[in-house]
Parts: C-alpha cells; sequence; structure tokens
C-alpha cells in the first residue's frame, strides 16, 4: 500500500509541474546545448503552486530528485537518484521508482538565458529554470 501512495504522490506532483502552460519564444537546443547546459546543474520545474521541483544533473549521468520539500510528499518518497543521457538532440532520463521506471526524452528549448521550455515524448509540457 506504500508503494501504491508512493506512485501516485509522485506521478501527481510531477504531472502538475507537467501541466504548467509554457510562454515566450524559444528555440530549440541540439543535443550538445542540452549537455553543456544543464551538467552538474540543478533544474528547477515549475508547479503551480509556487514551489519548484528540483533536479539535479551530475555529469556522471546520474540526476537525483528530492520532494521532501513538498510537505505531503516527506512521508512517502522523498528522494530518488536515476540517470540521464542525451540522445540525438533529446535529454532522457530513468528514475528506479519513479514513473515505474519508465524512460521519457525530453526535447527542451531556451526561452531565456535559465529558463527552458520541455517537451516530453509523451507530449507533456512544462518550464524550468536552471540554476547557475
Amino acid at each position: 500500500m506504500h508503494r501504491i501512495w508512493n506512485t501516485l504522490l509522485i506521478a501527481g506532483i510531477i504531472g502538475i509541474a507537467a501541466s504548467q502552460p509554457t510562454t515566450g519564444k524559444a528555440h530549440s537546443l541540439t543535443g550538445e546545448q542540452i549537455k553543456n547546459l544543464i551538467s552538474n546543474r540543478t533544474v528547477s520545474l515549475s508547479t503551480p503552486f509556487g514551489l519548484s521541483l528540483p533536479l539535479f544533473y551530475n555529469s556522471n549521468g546520474t540526476v537525483s530528485g528530492d520532494i521532501s520539500g513538498f510537505s505531503l510528499a516527506s512521508a512517502f518518497a522523498p528522494k530518488e537518484q536515476g540517470r540521464w543521457w542525451i540522445d540525438g538532440n533529446t535529454m532522457c532520463q530513468q528514475w528506479p521508482t519513479w514513473y515505474k521506471g519508465r524512460r521519457f526524452c525530453f526535447r527542451i528549448s531556451k526561452i531565456s538565458d535559465n529558463k527552458i521550455q520541455w517537451q516530453r515524448d509523451d507530449g507533456a509540457t512544462g518550464t524550468a529554470v536552471v540554476q547557475r
């Protein structure tokens, strides 16, 4: 039962981040540009609650997620480490248990110096801020 709540909570929080409208004029990034932009940086996904979901993209191909800052999430699934990689002009990532271990790939466009727009291969879109 704990695992079911864990999965539902993570999907809900990340799904909320994915439902954010995108604005501004963006230009698509190449795989190499994506890698240079997010390697060794925290990317904070926007949510409608005014909170951000931080993901740290290590240059060694690991990505760390921490939702412990969300009050409901801290009791269920606060942290997880997955992996990320570049495939052509997309960034792909996979988590051990979040999203039931499903792999997703994202097209990334730059809106401004540190703001990006993303589109996941299942059609979900959103924005994020790359921390410098």
